[in-house]
């Protein structure tokens, strides 16, 4: 794969450009593609100009991609749908959330197990497809994923649980993220609260934890050495990625800026204004 390079009719922001990588003619092929949902091919409620074309060059390729995001609300059926009604359309086995990964990771931790968990059907139905029982009895783990209302009493459970002797998972370290109306707190705002009452750090699951990169690699039968990750965020797509061993491409049209890309030790393989402009 190599990202566009400019042309006499292509404006210059939407060339390649390098950081502290090597030239974009060295980008190496991909036969997988892995890549971030929000601010990568949506922006909210709104699709990213060029993100369906890309879509369906991956599909015209034959190429095996999967969609990526912390967001445990939903399950990949409630994406799709989502996705459908502004003009992307994917298989729900095209997308991968951070409580699928967290169902796996429990399913191989301990099969069969027992959870508490404050979340949604997207948390529950992953844990639920696993084999795990729901419960507040003397459960193996208190899961936390994001969810529309916190309750007090549920979070003095998961605390009383912990501090019984429950492990502690979270399905993302995101501290806050878009809601309707706004910015709201996420998952690992009130991991921290539950930390900071029981004196138990959780594991998280998500990114930028690259076991999240490595159980989608798994599912598309992939490996990291000819795949390459696609993200918006240099603190969790990108260092996700490269720790996972897999080359990287940031877009602009997210969270980190240009500006930005030479404040992190690590960089990423190449950098593009947005998904539109990267060729398979």
């Amino acid at each position: 794969m190599e990202p566009t390079q400019p042309t006499a009719s292509q404006p210059p922001q939407a060339a390649m450009h390098s950081v502290g990588a090597p030239d974009a003619s060295a980008l190496p092929q991909a036969e997988t593609y892995l890549m971030d949902m929000d601010g990568v091919l949506v922006r909210g409620a709104q699709l990213i100009p060029g993100a369906d074309d890309f879509i369906r060059r991956l599909r015209a390729r034959g190429a095996p991609f999967s969609i990526l995001t912390n967001n445990s609300l939903y399950t990949p059926r409630d994406l799709q749908a989502r996705l459908t009604r502004i003009g992307l359309h994917v298989a729900e086995s095209e997308l991968f959330t951070s409580a699928m990964a967290t169902a796996q990771f429990l399913h191989t931790q301990k099969p069969g197990g027992s959870a508490y968990v404050i979340g949604e059907a997207g948390l529950t139905t992953a844990l639920h497809d696993v084999g795990y029982v729901l419960t507040d009895v003397r459960p193996d783990y208190v899961v936390l994923g994001e969810t529309l209302s916190y309750s007090f009493v549920r979070l003095t459970q998961a605390v009383r649980l912990i501090l019984e002797g429950s492990r502690f998972i979270a399905t993302n370290p995101d501290v806050i993220g878009p809601a309707d109306g706004g910015l709201a707190p996420a998952t690992g705002a009130v991991a921290a609260l539950v930390a900071e009452a029981t004196g138990v750090k959780p594991y998280f699951v998500g990114k930028p934890n690259p076991l999240m990169m490595r159980s989608a690699l798994r599912r598309l039968n992939a490996h990291s050495e000819s795949s390459i990750m696609i993200g918006d965020r240099m603190d969790t797509d990108i260092v996700a990625g490269t720790e996972a061993g897999m080359a990287t491409i940031l877009v602009l049209t997210g969270v980190t800026a240009r500006e930005q890309v030479n404040r992190f030790p690590y960089r990423p393989t190449a950098v593009v204004e947005s998904v539109a402009h990267i060729t398979v």
